[in-house]
Formats: C-alpha cells, structure tokens, sequence
C-alpha cells in the first residue's frame, strides 16, 4: 500500500513538500500528528487526522499520535479569529489522558514491526526554560519568517491583534518536531492543511538547527457540500466519547449525511477499498433511497469508534424511534441510557404516586404533562387511532395506567401520531 496514493484516490491529500514521497518509498518512516488536549475528548472533526494516522501505519510506517499537554498551555491560532483562554494544569492533564485512552483504540501499539507510540510534549518541554528555549530554538527562526505566516497575519490585521504567547505557538510546535526528529528518527509531520505553516516551521528549524531533512503533509479541511461546519449539530459538536454524545446520535449524524457529503466521507472516513466503495455507489445510485452509502459509513465507524454492541443499540434504538422496534430493548438499558436514546425529544416528568391508583390516559397526557394542549385535543386523537403508549395504540379515553405500565419502573413512552414522540418520566 502506498501512502501518498491512498491519500490521493480518498481525495485527502492537500499539500506534500517536495521529497516527501520519494522518502515514504524507501520503507518504513516514522510520522507524527499533534493533538491539542482543550477538551476531554476528540469530535469527529479530529477523525480525519485520526484516519491519516491509520492509513500510515497500515502503509507499514511507524505513526506517533502526539497529545499537546505543553502546546495546550500555549493554545493553537491557526484558524482562530480570538485568543483560546488557557486551561489549568489539573485540566489539562485530565484532557490528555481521556485524549490517550481514545486514541488507542484507532491505532495498533502493539504489532511487530510499526507499533504505535504515544508522545506528551509535556515530557520535554517540562524541564526547559524560557532562557534556554530563546537562545538554543528562538534564534534560528526569524521575526519576518514567523510574521509571514497565514495564522500570524489573518490575526494581526485582526482587531484583536496576537498575543506574544499565540505567536511563540509555532516555534513551540517546530521544537516538538525538531524533537521528535532527533529523539525518535521523526522524519515527517502531517496535520491539517491550516497546520501547514506550523508543520514547515518544523522542517525548518531541523534543516538550521542541525541541517537535517524532513518532510510535511497536509490533509483538505473537510467541510459540508451545504457550507456548513462539519462534525457541528444542532447540539453542538459530534464528540467520540460515549457520555457527550451517545453511540446512537453518533451513527445518526453519519446516517442523516447528504449523499454528496456521503460519497466524499465513506472515503476518507472508511477503510474499505476503492472498489468496495464503487459497488456501494453503484447501489446506491440505484436505489437512492435506501441510503446504502450513508449506512456503510455510519456502521464501519460507529463500531471503530464504540463497538459492535454500540452499534446495535444504535440500529435498534433507530428501528424503535423510526420503524417498527419494539420496546424491549429499552429494558436491557439503564436509566442514563434511555435518556439518551430520547435526547432531544420532549420529556416530562410528574410524581410516581399519581399511578398508584390508575390514572386515564387523557389526565396523564395533557395534565401530568403537555403532549396534548388540552383534555379535549387528547380525546379527539385518540378516538381517532393516532395515539400510542409504550408502542401500544390506546383503545380510548378511559383507559388507565398504573405503576405496572412503567419501563424500567420510571418510563412511559407516548406517541402522537407515527413520529412524534414524548418521554414520561415518574419521579
């Protein structure tokens, strides 16, 4: 397998210093990705960068995931229109633990030959003080050599302006690489296209410091065929860790893909081949609505990034809300986990003790909660066929519940009409 060429035919690759590839030919070269540790957990926004590292080391290079706990003090500008405030110590060191536990589940650190290896920048950077780092790394980069870059420049014309711990942001990503060059043979650094100019800043200092070589790669920006952020909802980001964002609206953001985001996605999101891929388009193409393409991608990486058991959940928690599912599975689930399958969907809750005694199902809907305006709004649906509870039509408006009737002793599931949804919640 080819690197270069695998980033090629999945539409990734952006820009590549001249040499690069010829370097990659030669066998095994060991490479680097940075990842800034401002959260406790990745989005699928990193999910690029995290595939970029996949393909290297299924090319037969040796991949570094580095997690930023010293540059995360520093924070990145690249990209930003504001100064990020710093996080603490605590906070951070919390952050690149979560950020390390994610990443190995990506990447193989323990094959024979091209193992994975995890890096804290924090490790050397902890014992080196501000005098040295100016005099051994400050003095062979130049004020106007740092000024021309695009992070730099957008934010001085901003209002704004950069702050002088912003602007020593890509010496210390330069040092990280001239670091990795020396300490672990490093010979390429990949990232984002926006992390072209902090990525050469490495190659740079190797080539004066110590007139070494390296190399660079960067990766397109992945956005919306509609314009709009990707890996952004409603909610917000599309985070991997399980408690941010459930396994289930996980695999719906894939799902719900426009079929251009789709055919460009399952390329870069997915590790099947170019001619797996065609057949899937092929169908797809066929039978549009189907959406073959969006459920390949979002099955192959729900279950790289949760597990197969996640992704079942997932399907049976879409089959439920969207077809005809039944309600047993909410019974395999605790109570977090239910909340999560009805995230987003309006809930109410009302005292455990108004079902000791029966309550009909006109008072339980529209005065223990609000799924109906009005008693008489309930009564005129229901007598019409367009009401269910717990996946059961009600038969009338005297029909009663009780504390028998509750899911996992706390639930009730109504539903008005086929997809409007509410979660009862007996407290």
């Amino acid at each position: 397998m080819n690197f270069v060429e695998e980033l090629r035919w999945r539409g990734m690759l952006q820009d590549i210093m001249p040499g690069t590839e010829d370097e990659l030919n030669k066998g095994m070269v060991s490479g680097y990705i940075g990842f800034d540790p401002t959260a406790d957990s990745l989005h699928v926004g990193h999910l690029t960068q995290i595939m970029t590292l996949i393909h290297f080391q299924r090319a037969g290079h040796k991949p570094y995931a580095l997690v930023g706990g010293a540059t995360g003090m520093v924070g990145d500008p690249s990209g930003k229109s504001a100064e990020r405030n710093l996080l603490s110590e605590d906070v951070l060191n919390h952050n690149v633990a979560r950020l390390e536990d994610q990443l190995k589940k990506f990447l193989d650190f323990n094959c024979d030959t091209n193992s994975a290896e995890m890096v804290n920048n924090y490790d050397w950077f902890k014992s080196f003080n501000f005098l040295d780092f100016i005099r051994d790394v400050g003095k062979h980069i130049t004020v106007n050599y740092m000024m021309a870059k695009d992070s730099v420049k957008k934010r001085l014309e901003g209002e704004t302006g950069m702050s002088f711990t912003e602007f020593s942001y890509q010496l210390v990503q330069g040092y990280d690489f001239y670091w990795l060059w020396k300490n672990k043979d490093c010979k390429v650094q990949m990232g984002g296209s926006d992390q072209w100019g902090n990525i050469v800043t490495g190659t740079e200092l190797i080539r004066r410091k110590d007139s070494g070589t390296a190399f660079a790669i960067t990766t397109q920006l992945i956005k919306k065929a509609d314009g709009t952020k990707f890996g952004k909802t409603e909610s917000g980001a599309v985070w991997l860790d399980p408690k941010k964002t459930s396994p289930y609206k996980f695999y719906q953001f894939w799902l719900n893909a426009s079929d251009d985001d789709a055919k460009n996605w399952i390329r870069i999101f997915s590790l099947k081949t170019k001619e797996e891929i065609e057949a899937i388009e092929a169908g797809h193409t066929v039978a549009p609505h189907q959406r073959a393409l969006q459920k390949a991608l979002a099955e192959e990486i729900t279950v790289r990034t949760h597990s197969e058991e996640a992704l079942k959940t997932a399907l049976k928690t879409s089959d439920f809300l969207f077809g005809n599912g039944s309600l047993e599975f909410l019974k395999d689930l605790d109570n977090e986990e239910v909340l999560e399958v009805f995230d987003g969907i309006p809930q109410y809750s009302y005292a455990k003790s108004d079902l000791a005694d029966g309550i009909n199902v006109v008072d339980l809907l529209a005065e223990k909660s609000a799924v109906f305006a009005s008693k008489g709004e309930a009564k005129k649906m229901i007598q019409g066929g367009g009401v269910s509870v717990n996946k059961e039509k009600v038969t009338g408006p005297d029909q009663l519940y009780n504390t028998d009737d509750l899911i996992n002793g706390r639930f009730i599931v109504a539903q008005k009409g086929k997809k409007n949804y509410f979660l009862l919640i007996a407290d």
